[in-house]
């Protein structure tokens, strides 16, 4: 689905807790409807914080009948404690070994690093992320990429690594994919009237829907939130708001 963004919109705060972050853009326009998109500061989550308490506490007072809550997949997995320090996890010798014929990329890491290797054996196990590496060995021979997430899975291609632009403590984690996210967020929409409650991994490259609290258009999700509202770096707004506009209303403004 087309979509067009007006010009960038400076940082402003609309009403405590809410922001557009620098370089994003408070207003999308699809072809089905225009909306408005804020981003929602907190607090560091961690696996103290319920998902539920924290929705409550920073998101609940703005939302409005209609609304769409987006979370990304980090802060959900932090709320689950699903989070770990790269100091505790131990790579045994199949993840130091993989490591080592693992390709950099722009997006990242990746599974570089023998830590994150051995939590994505740890998710999936060894015997399947061998034959995701065996399978990405034959991809290259094809000259085509990819071939390694497609056997390995979600849930190995979401691990996010220790990245130096990502704010402290998190900076040194390792994240992973949060558990069972279609239920996750079916559970925060149960405290929320009106709302549509989605999971989301968005960056600077894309945006995906990963979990959603009822059936929807994901790719058309997807491309409203494709400016990454959220951020990449330390601007602690782990959720937002998409909020279909009024036509009339905004000709009016206009």
């Amino acid at each position: 689905m087309e979509q067009h963004y007006f010009p960038e919109a400076p940082v402003q705060t609309l009403e405590t807790g809410l922001c557009v972050n620098p370089g994003k853009n408070e207003i999308v326009e699809s072809e089905v409807g225009t909306y408005a998109c804020h981003a929602i500061k907190t607090r560091i989550i961690t696996k103290d914080d319920p998902l539920v308490n924290v929705v409550s506490e920073y998101a609940k007072p703005h939302l409005k009948k209609g609304d769409i809550l987006f979370l990304s997949e980090k802060m959900v997995s932090c709320s689950q404690g699903r989070a770990f320090p790269t100091y505790t996890i131990k790579p045994g010798f199949l993840a130091r070994f993989l490591c080592k014929y693992v390709s950099k990329s722009s997006g990242g890491i990746g599974l570089g690093l023998p830590e994150m290797m051995q939590c994505a054996i740890n998710e999936v196990g060894g015997f399947r992320i061998f034959l995701a590496s065996c399978a990405s060995v034959v991809g290259r021979v094809f000259g085509q990429r990819g071939w390694f997430y497609r056997v390995a899975g979600d849930r190995v291609k979401g691990i996010d690594g220790p990245e130096e632009y990502t704010i402290p403590p998190l900076n040194t984690y390792i994240v992973l994919t949060p558990a069972d996210p279609d239920r996750a967020a079916a559970e925060i929409a149960k405290v929320l009237d009106d709302v549509l409650v989605l999971i989301v991994d968005v960056n600077d490259i894309g945006a995906q829907v990963i979990g959603s609290s009822e059936q929807i258009d994901r790719p058309f999700m997807e491309s409203l939130l494709r400016q990454n509202p959220l951020g990449q770096n330390d601007q602690s707004t782990p959720m937002g708001i998409l909020r279909q506009l009024d036509e009339e209303k905004l000709l009016v403004a206009n």
